[in-house]
């Protein structure tokens, strides 16, 4: 099956498995763990998403740093020597060991097109996509929302994806352990005037990096066993052929599930 999986994959049949990581507010992490991930996950590719404004929508130009960039379309720049610099978001995704990175573009209106563009580029088997609004047009397999341990400032699109988070990664600015990340951020829940439900969803810190890995991977099985199923019943004659070397379509009967 391992053989079959990969043939299939060259034929550019199989999607990536998709791990999105948001951030409940900004400046919680979600680039260091990005790093991390990809440090863990050989091969992987990585999108970054980044929002702007055209200069007539009332705010500075000056503070929206690819103003300049927002076109009639959404602009996706892949590879290297499209969007590696040190220092920057996309040039660590790149030193951290990315297969390759692209960066996307959008207007406000335009988030769903950029994104399916970027996806449609991933060439390996995994993806981690970095932002928020992409959630409202893309399935994740696994979804991760950065927070801190203490104080947040939700952003407007946090709390619409919050829901949809599989898990909450904690960072903190201090050296603060697991339980005291957790006692932390408890304690900034409940003093909103909101409820903040998690429903369920897992809380890692830097601590539980190696237990997030073998739920990507997990998910990324469940995916991939997913998506193989649904072909069976698309194309049972193809499948059957990538499944089994040496058979011909036509072989056998249409398979039914």
């Amino acid at each position: 099956m391992r053989e079959g999986l990969r043939q299939v994959k060259e034929t550019g049949n199989i999607r990536p498995a998709i791990v999105a990581v948001s951030g409940l507010s900004s400046n919680t992490g979600k680039t260091t763990l990005m790093c991390e991930l990809l440090e863990r996950l050989p091969g992987w590719e990585a999108i970054k998403l980044t929002r702007g404004h055209y200069r007539s929508c009332g705010k500075d130009p000056q503070g929206c740093c690819v103003s300049d960039l927002i076109r009639d379309e959404p602009l996706v720049r892949s590879g290297r020597e499209e969007n590696y610099e040190a220092g920057k978001d996309t040039g660590r995704f790149w030193d951290a060991g990315a297969a390759n990175v692209h960066w996307v573009i959008a207007g406000e209106d335009q988030v769903e097109d950029g994104i399916r563009r970027a996806l449609s580029r991933v060439q390996s088997a995994g993806v981690i996509v970095e932002g928020n609004s992409f959630l409202d047009f893309i399935e994740a397999d696994f979804a991760i929302m950065c927070a801190r341990a203490g104080e947040n400032r939700m952003k407007t699109s946090a709390r619409r994806t919050v829901a949809k988070a599989d898990a909450v990664y904690l960072s903190t600015i201090d050296q603060s352990d697991g339980a005291r990340a957790r006692i932390r951020f408890d304690e900034w829940r409940a003093d909103l005037s909101i409820d903040l439900e998690l429903d369920g969803a897992a809380v890692y810190t830097k601590e539980d990096i190696p237990a997030i890995i073998k739920q990507i991977q997990y998910r990324f099985g469940i995916a991939q066993f997913r998506y193989l199923c649904k072909k069976l019943v698309d194309e049972p004659s193809k499948m059957a052929t990538v499944c089994s070397p040496g058979r011909k379509p036509g072989d056998q009967a249409p398979i039914k599930i």
